[in-house]
This record gives C-alpha cells, structure tokens and sequence, in this order.
C-alpha cells in the first residue's frame, strides 16, 4: 500500500458516517496539509466512515450540514495532493454497500492490509 521509501506516512481512521457531519470533513483537510508538506497519507474508512464515500452523499453532505463547502471540496483538495482513500470491505457490508456506491479511486483493502500499513506507518491518527 504504502509506495515511497524515506517519507514520513501518516495514516487516518475515518469511524463515523453521515450521522456526524461535523467530523466529516477533518480527515481530509489534515490529510491535505500532511500531503503538502510530502508526507505520504492514506485515509482509511472502517465501521460507518464508508458512508461519506458514496457517490450520492460527497455533494450533499458537509462539515455544516447541508450549507457551506461539501465534502467533495474537502476530498478533492486532499486527493489532488496525493491522498490514497481506503475501505474496509466488511465495513461496505456493515453499512449495506458495494465499492461500486463509492466515488472513483478509492481501493478496498482487507485487515490484514490495514494493519500493514498501520505498522509501517510513522503515525496513526482516528477520527
């Protein structure tokens, strides 16, 4: 998962879905910043944090709700920079999806993948 040798690799836990907009966008704003100082940052979606990844919810949902930037903005910023999105695949089970609800470019990995890339990384931050 994690591809470049030398980087400082920061990686986020994103927990919570669309119950909590206001946590929805932090993930990937601190994402964006760790990117752009060349951190290599991966976001990793497990338990209801699979929910913000649908296709019907990045332009409706955001930090203030329904009003303000949508959490496309945020994810765009952050996958612009580099950010890798991840999912867990029982959480797609848990929340009733498929990766095909998701929006593009994000890659469904399994536990023994997440703790992988938890133990290699320099940091690890839940949301």
């Amino acid at each position: 998962m994690w591809t470049g040798e030398g980087e400082s690799k920061v990686l986020y836990v994103h927990t919570h879905g669309v119950a909590d907009p206001g946590r929805c966008a932090t993930p990937f704003f601190l994402a964006a910043s760790a990117a752009a100082m060349e951190c290599e940052v991966g976001i990793y979606f497990t338990m209801y944090g699979p929910q913000l990844l649908q296709r019907t919810v990045v332009d409706k949902i955001g930090p203030k709700g329904d009003v303000g930037q949508p959490l496309a903005y945020f994810i765009k910023q952050a996958t612009d920079l580099g950010v890798r999105l991840y999912v867990c695949q029982p959480s797609l089970d848990l929340n009733d999806l498929s990766i095909d609800d998701l929006i593009d470019g994000v890659e469904m990995i399994g536990g023994a993948a997440f703790n992988d890339m938890a133990i290699e990384a320099d940091t690890v931050i839940s949301f």
